[in-house]
């Protein structure tokens, strides 16, 4: 989907796997052949779904949308852990889920909804002394990150198929899925990582409506030759 404007566009992009958020607006800009181009926050290389692309003078509303409430899909896996908290890394700390209820996830998940304060992950771009935390950790240095509060309107888990939990989450800016899956494998007291993650939502904008890349090349290339 296009937000066309004779300044710039608002486009929505179905990110997808393995691309950086960085990757899609290189990309968008050689589509565009436009030079001001930036994301509305960012979605992790492991992550797909709705990323905002904005061109020219529009990319002064990036942050008004950045700041926009966010829901995102994806799968937990219980009973083991990563250093990323997500498969970037490998899988460790394996250990048994047999005693874990329904009942026991319910419980634990009312206690990661609402206000809390989140510690963000140390695979994550935020900055300690102007590094990123995630060159920290490649390097295998540790460093303690200051708690940041965020809100979780909605925690729903969808499908129990253990070790595997589906959900469904609505949640403020600057909150790290990652970091829920560590604090519900803390709850659980058997670990647990991200597998998957798709962000459907940002605000009132939604991924049912954003293009592929390769669509929005194809739109593009259209568009031209009707000129």
């Amino acid at each position: 989907m296009e937000i066309p404007s004779t300044e710039g566009e608002v486009l929505l992009i179905d990110k997808p796997l393995t691309w950086t958020s960085f990757d899609v607006v290189k990309k968008v800009r050689g589509i565009k052949k436009v030079k001001k181009v930036g994301h509305a926050g960012t979605l992790d290389p492991l992550a797909t779904g709705l990323l905002v692309v904005c061109t020219g003078k529009l990319t002064k509303t990036i942050q008004g949308i950045q700041d926009a409430e966010k829901e995102y899909t994806g799968t937990f896996c219980i009973g083991a852990t990563t250093a990323s908290f997500d498969l970037e890394s490998e899988i460790e700390q394996l250990c048994s889920i047999d005693h874990i209820t329904a009942q026991k996830i319910t419980e634990v998940v009312n206690s990661l909804t609402g206000d809390l304060m989140q510690v963000p992950p140390m695979h994550s771009a935020v900055k300690l002394n102007g590094v990123r935390s995630y060159e920290l950790a490649r390097r295998g240095e540790v460093a303690e990150l200051k708690a940041r509060a965020i809100t979780i309107r909605e925690f729903e888990i969808t499908r129990i198929e253990l070790p595997e939990l589906d959900f469904r989450i609505v949640c403020t800016k600057g909150t790290y899925i990652r970091s829920i899956a560590r604090d519900l494998g803390l709850g659980l007291n058997v670990g647990a990582y991200l597998k998957a993650l798709r962000r459907t939502r940002i605000g009132n904008l939604y991924v049912e409506n954003a293009v592929t890349l390769d669509e929005l090349a194809v739109q593009s290339r259209h568009i031209k030759e009707d000129e």
